[in-house]
């Protein structure tokens, strides 16, 4: 990769990975607009760091709260909003722990089409739109069920099948179960933890075993600036979530959805 290429796609990855717009959509757009070649196992390991750094930092205290609580939970210090939550991540993360050891090699197969993209690009667009036109928005996060979780780390698993959006779909999913637009995101946000987490530590297994003789000066810099990119981006997404609500997303997504089918059918 040259430069512009590493601050492309290291701010693009930062931003897309936690707005409801399917990062995997605009990753597949340069290679195919512009002939990038891929930019390497190390890079993609980079950007994952930076990711996850960032909603790390963001949720710091957050997370410090659910981590001790959920330590007491374990030895026998009680039951809190906390250390529930903290729980409640976890069991949401389990089915798609489930969905990547036994689909991942078929949706690798068969979901980088930019036809599929476009596809989950345009319907989980639409539903996102729809779960937010018709919320009801009763409940914060503190009142956040077991039901509720189950449910959205299944629409997560879904978010495996590329274009879908794991953002899009877990804050779909939480609107739709009377969450409020700030308990969608935050609880959608938690969840990337152990998500991010996971892959980065798959693709950094994959490394070790490969090798790489790639420039470690380029993906520091990747890391660095994806991690920038999606700190700002998580600030300012929970900022402006409920003045400007999902409809600026979901309009871009339609045209993001029909610009692929373009370049599909077209190029």
């Amino acid at each position: 990769m040259d430069w512009f290429q590493v601050v492309f796609l290291a701010l693009l990855q930062g931003l897309t990975e936690f707005l409801p717009v399917s990062s995997s959509a605009h990753l597949i757009l340069p290679s195919q607009l512009f002939g990038w070649t891929d930019q390497g196992l190390a890079f993609d390991v980079g950007v994952h760091i930076g990711s996850l750094t960032a909603v790390m930092v963001y949720f710091r205290q957050d997370i410090w709260r659910m981590l001790t609580a959920w330590t007491g939970s374990l030895t026998g210090q009680g039951r809190s909003v906390d250390s529930v939550l903290a729980w409640y991540v976890i069991l949401a993360t389990i089915p798609a722990v489930i969905a990547g050891f036994m689909f991942n090699s078929a949706i690798d197969h068969y979901g980088r089409s930019i036809l599929v993209i476009a596809g989950t690009t345009l319907i989980f667009g639409a539903l996102l739109w729809w779960a937010d036109i018709s919320r009801t928005e009763v409940r914060p996060l503190e009142k956040i069920t077991l039901k509720d979780a189950v449910i959205i780390g299944l629409a997560q698993a879904v978010a495996l099948i590329p274009g879908t959006s794991r953002s899009g779909i877990t804050i779909t999913a939480g609107l739709m179960l009377g969450l409020n637009r700030q308990s969608a995101a935050r609880f959608s946000f938690l969840l990337s933890i152990p998500v991010i987490l996971g892959a980065g530590l798959l693709k950094g297994l994959e490394l070790l075993e490969t090798g790489t003789g790639d420039q470690w000066t380029m993906i520091i810099s990747g890391t660095v600036l994806a991690a920038i990119s999606a700190y700002c981006c998580i600030h300012l997404f929970l900022k402006w979530l409920d003045r400007v609500g999902m409809l600026p997303f979901v309009i871009y997504r339609m045209l993001l959805g029909l610009v692929l089918l373009a370049v599909y059918f077209l190029v």
